[in-house]
């Protein structure tokens, strides 16, 4: 990717090996998932003077009421979407474009769509100077992306009180969802199979914290890109 040795250093490069250890250590073994981390540079999706935060697995606030998830979440989901090379994917909720950027580098498609205008507008930048290059969209993540469909995975990455049924229609006989479910301060993260449109497999993965799924876009324009 395009970023150079003053934006990634050697520094930056050992606490990544050091972060995919810890990932490791608490049970990611999804090798592909774990070298896709140890390639993107995190702390280039947050705010500058935040190095040690960028590298420690946890969540963190990066305006317009959102976060850039934790590490072991990303990969968490990450695993259960189980991504193969070429596959189409749609993102909901594009944020820093973090989770965007583990997607390309396994070699997916990723169609990302986000909600708020101030995020959608910093991570097209930011993933664009990087050498990222999703299908980006700035529109309504319950209503997906039909003109676009199907889909061989759909990512969601904030708490839907339910998976929508406009996204379930646009995934792929065959395919896979991910998702955290549920309205309450936690979520379960549900992965479903789509066997075919009557068939759908559903199994549940413990629980999460993540920021709610909200409807309609927004225009606001404070904070920082996540």
């Amino acid at each position: 990717m395009r970023y150079n040795d003053q934006e990634d250093t050697l520094r930056h490069k050992g606490l990544r090996q050091q972060l995919v250890r810890e990932l490791r250590d608490k049970g990611i073994t999804d090798e592909r998932v774990l070298e896709a981390i140890n390639k993107v540079p995190r702390h280039l999706f947050m705010d500058a003077g935040h190095l040690e935060l960028a590298y420690k697995d946890q969540a963190f606030p990066i305006g317009a009421g959102q976060t850039i998830s934790q590490p072991y979440t990303v990969a968490f989901q990450t695993s259960l979407l189980e991504v193969h090379e070429g596959d189409k994917v749609l993102e909901i909720g594009t944020g820093s474009g973090y989770q965007a950027a583990i997607l390309l580098e396994m070699g997916a498609r990723v169609f990302t769509i986000e909600r708020q205008k101030e995020l959608f507008l910093n991570a097209q930048a930011l993933l664009t100077r990087l050498g990222y290059h999703p299908r980006f969209f700035y529109g309504d993540g319950y209503e997906g992306l039909p003109a676009f469909a199907p889909f061989d995975r759909i990512l969601i990455t904030a708490a839907a009180p339910e998976v929508p049924e406009a996204l379930i229609r646009q995934l792929k006989t065959g395919g896979i969802l991910v998702a955290p479910v549920g309205s309450g301060d936690r979520q379960v993260m549900t992965r479903m199979v789509k066997h075919d449109k009557d068939n759908i497999e559903i199994t549940r993965h413990g629980d999460f914290a993540f920021v709610p799924m909200v409807k309609g876009t927004s225009n606001q324009t404070n904070g920082a890109a996540r």
